[in-house]
């Protein structure tokens, strides 16, 4: 494909296959190739179960993860100017329909996240994490460059309106990635050492305050510590499913936790993955979220324009630890968090919010024409 257009091609599309990181679209590609295969196999006992056909999540996912990959393609031919100008946008539209979800959202599990709009159910808080990340990003630049803004105070505060919608949901979860993000960029804007120490503090404190303030974060607390207590039963499924399925799988279709666990097409979809495809498979998932994560940071960090280098970062924080939240719940590293694993697990607003999210990411690592590093 790299014969179709030559170096000298100036069009839209030639510059933009000559300077767009083709590694890193190639694995995202592929990591969706695989959540396409493992949604047809997790999906058809899930839907079952709860009264649809068999293909209903399956018609539905393919047409979201194309749908993602077009987006994706498209976004990564934005300006930074123009990324900037999308997050701008998805950060108001997301900010007010997380009002309107708390008003009139639709509950799950104890939870308002989600709002129907024109017959689609939607989870706004995945739209405003890159959003977030971007604009936090340009706050912190621009302070940071020496302009007449407040900066820091306005990425701060925006971090606070942002979290503060996500514990009413209530999402500590989410809240979590969030503030992840918010504190990475802050670091490498040039955050003092003694800042570095209260951020810390305050997320410990964070986290307690969750464990005491929170009764489903403290259940899943309890119980990860102590499994007597019971409860765990999705976690303990998902460890017999990896260990039925050993290093090479017991073959597509021949799985068994799918027809157990709720979750199977979305939260807990590697345990589907490993009992079906086997470790290899794991660890090939596992190894091109890492490939991706890692590349991206290389490649940002060897430019020279501080916006760039805080909004990859935020955003490559928010795809890593996205996943390796979902991966270690699924193997009993840490409490569960219902969390989708990017690109795999079933889900719409996911599948386009992470869309958005890694075309923001190709747009802003994009080599200038002749350069070695981002524009």
């Amino acid at each position: 494909m790299s014969t179709t257009f030559a170096r000298t091609d100036t069009s839209l599309i030639g510059r933009w296959w000559w300077t767009v990181d083709r590694w890193t679209l190639a694995a995202v590609i592929v990591i969706a190739a695989i959540g396409a295969v493992l949604t047809m196999a997790a999906s058809p006992s899930v839907a079952e179960r709860i009264g649809y056909d068999a293909f209903h999540f399956v018609r539905r996912q393919f047409v979201f993860l194309p749908a993602g990959m077009v987006l994706m393609v498209a976004v990564s031919l934005l300006s930074p100017r123009g990324v900037r100008r999308l997050a701008v946008l998805m950060c108001a539209v997301s900010l007010i329909l997380m009002i309107a979800v708390l008003l009139v959202g639709v509950q799950t599990k104890g939870a308002a996240r989600w709002i129907s709009i024109a017959g689609l159910s939607v989870q706004p808080s995945e739209f405003v994490k890159p959003a977030f990340a971007v604009l936090a990003a340009w706050m912190f630049a621009e302070q940071r460059v020496g302009n007449d803004l407040p900066g820091y105070a306005l990425a701060s505060g925006l971090f606070v309106v942002v979290v503060g919608l996500l514990l009413l949901q209530p999402d500590v979860g989410m809240s979590i990635v969030v503030g992840a993000v918010w504190a990475v960029e802050f670091f490498l804007a040039g955050l003092p050492l003694v800042l570095v120490g209260a951020i810390a503090l305050m997320f410990l404190g964070g986290g307690v305050g969750a464990y005491f303030v929170f009764d489903h974060v403290r259940i899943r607390v309890d119980r990860f510590f102590d499994p007597a207590l019971g409860g765990g039963y999705q976690v303990t499924k998902a460890l017999d499913a990896f260990s039925n399925g050993g290093l090479f799988g017991r073959g597509p279709g021949e799985g068994r936790v799918k027809e157990l666990l709720p979750d199977a097409h979305t939260d807990f979809i590697l345990a589907v993955a490993g009992e079906e495809f086997g470790l290899l498979l794991c660890l090939l998932i596992v190894g091109l979220f890492a490939f991706i994560v890692l590349r991206g940071f290389s490649k940002v960090f060897k430019g020279n324009d501080l916006f760039s280098l805080l909004a990859v970062s935020g955003l490559l924080v928010q795809f890593g630890l996205q996943a390796i939240i979902n991966i270690a719940s699924t193997t009993n590293l840490m409490p569960p968090k219902g969390m989708t694993l990017p690109f795999v697990s079933y889900g719409g607003s996911s599948t386009i919010a992470l869309a958005l999210t890694m075309g923001m990411v190709l747009a802003l690592t994009r080599e200038s024409p002749g350069a070695g590093g981002p524009r």
